[in-house]
């Protein structure tokens, strides 16, 4: 419908595919203010400038995320400040609070692989000293911290929509804010080139206009990510069914790492806990596996396990029946 319309273009007025989209994801995550973008990592790029964070800021991220992360920091001109994670996989709020300095201005907690952070404890933290939280949910798009929906708890949050993601326009990203001065700065900022020529975004804008970038989304994307918000409760339902059983199959023959939140997890991947790196190795090295050692402890090792979407129940016993039988081998 958008090719026939001849509109590609994000203002227009024929489909609006870019207008539509951003209220539908208003309403399916809960956020005041959505704005889609061209990435995730320019999302919290736009996030990081609209909240005023620049040089000689400090922003705690932790240990175990994506490097676009840290990137996103450098890029506003700040320092990334790296924080240990627990046992969870997502930062670790005692050594994020020993990382705190005079300069310390947000918290990027990322909710890596889809386990949700302890979000409870990071606004406590970022309270007691008037800090932001800019929630990295690139990876985690569905998921929920206490019946909230990941990515609209901090100040702003990110999502990212590229191949590699729950739902996935080939790229895409997009920013989810309640606060409506942080939206009309990355409104401003995100295209800045544009938005005051095209349309009438600035129409009811109160923030001065500022020289950003050019994140600006298109109408074929929008189009397929309007799409793709229809079928996020199915996928969800097939990862977290899937994760169930396979877990359930492997009860009491490995250790899983603890959940911030398991109903919120996303059930893209299972992240296992061994007793030494030599064996979390060997078992990630194993035919049929396929995992990843993602981080070594003085006493743990841990690795994660992508999970595949069957969503007929035939391929989801084929899919235990599997998991059992490399596991039976390995042992």
């Amino acid at each position: 419908r958008v090719i026939r319309s001849g509109n590609l273009f994000k203002i227009n007025d024929a489909c609006k595919e870019s207008e539509q989209c951003e209220a539908e994801m208003r309403d399916c995550f809960g956020s005041k203010n959505v704005l889609v973008m061209t990435s995730g990592k320019a999302a919290l790029i736009s996030a990081l400038t609209a909240l005023g964070i620049g040089p000689g800021d400090e922003v705690i991220v932790p240990a175990y995320t994506y490097i676009a992360t840290a990137m996103a920091v450098v890029a506003v001109g700040a320092i990334p400040v790296i924080a240990e994670v627990d046992d969870t996989l997502t930062l670790d709020i005692a050594d994020t609070e020993k990382k705190i300095s005079r300069h310390t201005k947000a918290l990027l907690p990322v909710h890596i692989q889809g386990f949700p952070c302890n979000m409870e404890a990071l606004q406590a933290l970022a309270e007691k000293y008037g800090l932001k939280i800019v929630e990295d949910a690139c990876q985690a798009v569905g998921g929920s911290y206490k019946g909230k929906s990941l990515g609209t708890i901090g100040d702003a949050g990110a999502f990212s929509f590229n191949q590699f993601k729950i739902i996935s326009a080939g790229e895409g990203g997009a920013l989810l804010t309640d606060s409506r001065a942080v939206y009309e700065r990355a409104l401003i900022y995100h295209d800045s080139s544009a938005v005051a020529y095209f349309g009438k975004q600035l129409q009811e804008i109160r923030q001065p206009v500022f020289c950003g970038t050019e994140y600006r989304t298109n109408e074929i994307t929008c189009a397929i990510l309007r799409e793709q918000l229809k079928k996020l409760p199915g996928i969800l339902a097939d990862l977290r069914r899937n994760k169930k059983a396979v877990m359930e199959a492997l009860d009491g023959k490995y250790a899983f790492v603890p959940s911030n939140d398991s109903s919120g997890d996303c059930g893209t991947t299972i992240a296992f806990r061994f007793a030494s790196e030599a064996e979390a190795r060997r078992f990630a090295a194993a035919d049929g596996i396929g995992g990843l050692v993602v981080a070594v402890a003085d006493v743990d090792a841990f690795l994660v396990l992508h999970i595949v979407v069957a969503r007929a129940g035939a391929a989801q016993h084929i899919l235990v029946a599997a998991v059992r039988q490399v596991v039976a081998e390995i042992l």
